[in-house]
């Protein structure tokens, strides 16, 4: 059976697209998950680790008032990370991770385990909230956040 991997890497390199990413919680697996495809370098673009809220607004132009007041964890920080990509880059496709991997730091209103993610293209866009179980490790966070978008990045493009 094809993974969601697979069959998004054959569709960019059919359709001759490019991919950029900007990971704050999936601390660039996210990225390492879109190289493990032979060929990939035929359409990754860029792929940055903004993980400090600095790094955000510095190379994503993400708006400190929206860090302030709504948090790097939020539906506006996710936005503005994969617009100030799309900005940066001008890749087909530009996608954003926020989150909370755990296992501590999460609040009643933002929990381990909540992560936002955009999937910005010139056309059109989408933010998705996300919620894993708050009951798993670090690690395994990361890769079901991971997981996750690839899979949300196949249904938005229509894979």
């Amino acid at each position: 059976m094809i993974t969601n991997l697979e069959k998004l890497s054959k569709f960019l390199l059919k359709n001759k697209l490019t991919i950029s990413t900007a990971e704050s919680c999936t601390g660039g697996l996210l990225s390492s998950k879109l190289t493990d495809i032979s060929g990939s370098s035929a359409y990754i673009k860029l792929n940055l680790i903004t993980y400090a809220n600095e790094a955000k607004q510095k190379m994503l132009e993400v708006d400190k008032t929206i860090l302030e007041t709504k948090g790097a964890v939020s539906e506006e920080c996710a936005y503005q990370m994969a617009k100030g990509l799309y900005k940066l880059t001008k890749s087909d496709i530009c996608i954003s991770t926020t989150g909370i991997a755990g296992p501590t730091g999460g609040t009643n209103e933002k929990p381990v385990g909540l992560m936002y993610s955009c999937i910005y293209t010139p056309e059109k866009y989408k933010i998705y909230r996300i919620q894993m179980p708050t009951d798993v490790e670090r690690i395994q966070m990361k890769e079901l956040f991971a997981d996750e978008v690839i899979k949300n990045i196949v249904e938005f493009m229509n894979v």
